[in-house]
């Protein structure tokens, strides 16, 4: 299997013309077969080390439960699935989609699959050599930056069991072919500007240079990282994408590789500590009272474990603090009630290519209960899944006209569709008296509609209430609209898949699963349940979503119905 569409079989949905197409057009430049030259062909050749002077450690815990499925010879990646004959390499058989191979080939489940015992030992050991029969020359597909820089990595967290001390033809072929991936992504991060590439690309050189280089070029491969560092992490430790997610897996690389340059016995360079510390303060910011992390941007619910490995391994315990203002959030937090609220733009290009439009959207919980998220993001899933939860739609906020409140811009490098904005944004902040108020707002609505969007959120001392106000406002600075035409809005509220939602005559009861009871509660006449979809537990879940659906005046100054709407969260006494 290589990148010809010929060896991609759609699912029972899809062509394999329309699965390459949702592909090029959702994955763009990075989606494109890598190409090579019969020059840089020979650059790929050279002397090739005896072994590795030092392991690379691997430090996150493995998921058993994908390592079993996988002794089962059950593959499953999102919503697709493969179940091969017993031993059989994955790439053996038709995959469902481009997304599908993307996965396979970036080893993410190696570690898992290692974890099973001495037969999971054998028969990773036996896919990696399957691999390199099949793609180990070159494979224009396999090969692209970004999945050969999380592939090394892998390997690279597995060299005791792929690389073992000693020698023997079938180890010495996959040392081999190491190396050659190792000088070929060294090449290839020269000429790409894609973030993933160069943050996981730089601390693979890095890894090459202690683990298998002797200390050779090691200078320059931290000094490579640490301006990847002062690239994508932001002065408050999170990262420039605003995504939690992509904070855990940086800071894991950061923590691994801290820990192999202490075991080789080099000196730390002074970054790590700088950006480590705020990193984790940031992680420990996003952590839920489940251990899992907050879904924004291209987030998931990360596996409480592996947040727990990052932040365990922090030197002191991190910084606690309600508002990140360079990452864009702030936190209300009472008792067990948490609330976490999305108040920053989209950053720069390249930056933005995987960004959310959710201005103002908020995740709310009650101890480790999840109650209002939004459809969250997985990896796994498929490409077209990925880009439609980007929406404003897709987050727990206010949707005006059916617009979304960022701009979703051509990047023309990576020719992907960057978010962009909303201008305007900020949030305030009082605390008095135990109680917490937020008044935060956006303009991305001013230039199409002529209106703002503003939230207000107040957070009862005791945890037990959350009160809020959404409201469109025409600004003072702008003459008033020509046009009288009411102008229709969504305020979208997204239920985690572990509530149940019932309706009553003057509420919504929502029972989370632990128990716990609360009402929403609004005077609003236009509200109403619908299904809405939640990807960040790895599949495409289908939850519940409270909907309030009106019209706004154009002119309205946001102090009365229709342009204000009010509504409040209820924690119900236990019986």
């Amino acid at each position: 299997m290589g990148g010809g569409d010929s060896e991609f079989q759609a699912d029972r949905r899809r062509s394999v013309a329309d699965d390459a197409a949702i592909w090029r057009r959702f994955r763009g430049v990075g989606g494109e077969d890598a190409r090579i030259g019969a020059l840089q062909r020979l650059k790929l050749a050279g002397a090739v080390p005896s072994g590795f002077s030092v392991r690379l450690p691997d430090i996150i815990p493995p998921d058993t439960w994908r390592g079993e499925a996988l002794m089962r010879d059950t593959w499953r990646i999102g919503m697709e699935r493969l179940t091969l004959p017993k031993g059989a390499a994955p790439w053996t058989a038709a995959l469902p989609s481009r997304h599908y191979a993307d996965r396979l080939h970036r080893f993410d489940w190696l570690p898992d699959l290692i974890s099973q015992g001495e037969a999971g030992e054998q028969r990773a050991v036996e896919f990696v050599d399957s691999w390199i029969e099949a793609f180990g020359a070159f494979d224009g597909f396999a090969w692209r930056a970004e999945p050969t820089a999380y592939r090394l990595w892998n390997w690279m967290r597995c060299s005791d069991v792929l690389f073992p001390n000693g020698g023997g033809s079938e180890r010495d072929a996959r040392m081999e072919n190491l190396v050659r991936q190792l000088r070929y992504l060294a090449d290839a991060l020269e000429h790409t500007s894609d973030p993933k590439t160069r943050w996981m690309g730089s601390c693979v050189l890095v890894a090459r240079a202690i683990c298998l280089d002797g200390g050779q070029k090691l200078d320059e491969a931290l000094a490579r990282l640490d301006g990847e560092c002062t690239a994508q992490i932001l002065p408050d430790g999170g990262h420039v994408s605003r995504s939690p997610a992509r904070l855990l897996s940086a800071l894991l690389n950061l923590l691994t590789l801290q820990e192999v340059l202490q075991q080789a016995g080099h000196v730390v360079p002074e970054f790590f500590g700088k950006w480590v510390s705020r990193m984790g303060a940031m992680l420990a910011f996003f952590q839920t009272e489940d251990g899992a992390l907050n879904t924004f941007n291209d987030g998931d619910e990360a596996r409480p474990e592996t947040v727990e490995a990052a932040l365990s391994r922090l030197s002191a315990p991190p910084r606690r603090f309600t508002f990140a203002p360079k990452s864009g959030f702030q936190k209300l937090q009472k008792g067990a009630l948490r609330l976490v609220l999305d108040c920053g733009e989209a950053p720069l290009p390249p930056f933005g290519d995987f960004a959310h439009a959710g201005a103002l959207g908020f995740e709310l919980s009650d101890g480790p209960a999840r109650i209002v998220t939004s459809c969250g993001y997985s990896a796994e899933v498929n490409v077209d899944w990925q880009a439609a939860v980007r929406r404003t739609g897709a987050h727990s906020t206010l949707v005006l006209a059916g617009r979304d409140s960022s701009s979703f811009v051509m990047n023309d490098e990576s020719r992907v569709l960057a978010a962009s904005g909303p201008e305007g944004i900020s949030a305030k902040r009082l605390e008095e008296s135990d109680e917490i108020w937020l008044d935060a707002q956006h303009s991305g609505y001013k230039a199409p509609c002529g209106l703002l969007h503003r939230r207000r959120l107040f957070m009862s001392g005791d945890g037990a209430r959350l009160t809020g106000e959404d409201s469109l406002v025409r600004p003072i600075s702008q003459p008033p609209s020509d046009d009288n035409k009411f102008i229709n809005f969504e305020i979208r509220f997204h239920l985690h898949p572990t509530v149940t939602a019932m309706m009553s005559r003057d509420a919504i009861r929502l029972i989370c699963d632990n128990g716990t009871v609360w009402r929403f509660k609004t005077s609003h006449e236009g509200t109403r349940l619908e299904r809405t979809v939640y990807l960040a537990r790895g599949i495409v879940e289908q939850p519940e979503q409270i909907v309030m659906a009106g019209y706004a005046d154009p002119n309205g100054d946001g102090n009365e119905p229709p342009n204000c709407v009010r509504w409040a969260f209820l924690r119900e006494a236990a019986a």
